[in-house]
């Protein structure tokens, strides 16, 4: 397996543009927020039959050391599906034993369990959820996904308001 560095960021295909978004924020030199993106590895065509996708998807994932999910009602029902892509990807990021930060667009601070896709629920998988906001999300990468492997913490958790108060 090759070096992980990067940052793989799922989504349900609708919701495009809110990766859009975190990929301006990483682009302005006003905001703090970077990340080192696993989507420009393995590049799919369109044409590309669904198992050479799964395939790439998985390339991708395996130079991550990390996973945000754009938490989303659309992002619950395909990550749950069993089918989809973002299924697929639910199932490689379980896998490899990511750490899963979930991004929720509506801006909740708490655990939203209509954004997080079932696979991960069902088996109670340690994920951090946050707003969809370049600060938290930063703070999130830094902290729990860096001590993510040596935790024993099972199930969502989130941020008290008083650390978003900080940032």
């Amino acid at each position: 397996m090759s070096y992980r560095n990067k940052t793989y960021v799922a989504f349900a295909s609708e919701n495009i543009h809110l990766y859009r978004l975190m990929e301006a924020w990483r682009d302005n030199d006003n905001i703090d927020f970077n990340f080192y993106d696993a989507h420009s590895l393995f590049i799919s065509r369109d044409t590309s039959k669904p198992e050479t996708i799964k395939r790439n998807l998985r390339e991708r994932m395996s130079n991550a050391k990390q996973v945000i999910l754009i938490g989303t009602p659309e992002a619950k029902r395909k990550g749950g599906d069993g089918v989809s892509f973002l299924a697929h990807e639910v199932q490689v990021m379980m896998e490899f034993n990511l750490p899963v930060v979930i991004a929720n667009h509506d801006g909740d601070k708490t655990v939203d369990k209509n954004f997080i896709p079932s696979p991960l629920l069902d088996a109670k998988y340690y994920t951090m959820s946050v707003a969809l906001s370049p600060a938290i999300i930063k703070y999130a990468l830094d902290g729990y996904a860096a001590d993510f492997k040596t935790s024993s913490n099972t199930g969502c958790y989130y941020y008290d308001q008083s650390v978003y108060d900080k940032l």
